[in-house]
């Protein structure tokens, strides 16, 4: 399947459920994904967190009830991102891929993906350019759907048929290959019933002692 059509078929398909997003199956199958977001992420008054593949914005409002941080959101859904604006003004979200993000490097502190990685055309591709945007010692966290292995093998056979915009369900193992290819330190990895998380840290440079005298 050409990412092309991928991309379409995403836009097509969250553009069609944005206004009832929260009550449909999609949206509440999510819901619990958000949760365990909720939970784990840590977060320090003033960070600037980015959920990728944001949707109408509920995660962010949901890490926002907890700390004083800078939300920011992306979504390829036009529709999604215009729900997100009207719910959460005061949060900044933008129509865009997971592979070309609008924010400068080194801009931000923390990157969520919520149910959303399988999602993603090219996982490769969006791993470095999270290095790119993250501050040095920035997080990422992935709640992402878990299928034992036939079940997973199975999907991946069946999902380009769809034309939801599937693309490939990920092992906990494959995930992280993904992100320690990219430069990232692995922080956790852990499985909970249709649940897997996984946290990723951008390593901070080494300081020299010759560089600490100067």
């Amino acid at each position: 399947m050409s990412r092309a059509r991928t991309h379409q078929d995403n836009i097509r398909t969250y553009n069609k459920m944005a206004s009832g997003y929260d009550s449909s199956y999609d949206g509440r199958f999510t819901q619990e994904f958000k949760e365990v977001l909720a939970r784990t992420v840590h977060l320090s008054k003033g960070d600037k967190v980015l959920d990728v593949a944001c949707g109408n914005g509920t995660l962010l409002a949901m890490l926002a009830s907890k700390e004083d941080i800078a939300g920011f959101g992306v979504d390829i859904s036009d529709q999604m991102i215009a729900e997100a604006r009207h719910r959460y003004p005061e949060m900044e979200f933008f129509t865009a891929s997971c592979e070309e993000l609008p924010f400068g490097s080194e801009s931000i502190d923390v990157i969520m993906v919520s149910s959303s990685y399988h999602h993603f055309p090219d996982v490769d591709a969006f791993a470095v350019e999270a290095k790119r945007v993250l501050k040095s010692g920035g997080q990422v966290y992935i709640a992402e759907v878990y299928a034992q292995t036939i079940l997973r093998l199975l999907a991946n056979l069946f999902m380009p048929l769809l034309r939801s915009g599937d693309v490939k369900l990920y092992s906990p193992s494959e995930i992280s290959a993904t992100f320690e290819e990219a430069g990232f330190r692995q922080i956790d990895s852990s499985v909970k019933g249709k649940i897997q998380l996984s946290s990723f840290a951008k390593p901070q440079p080494l300081v020299s002692p010759a560089n600490l005298k100067r």
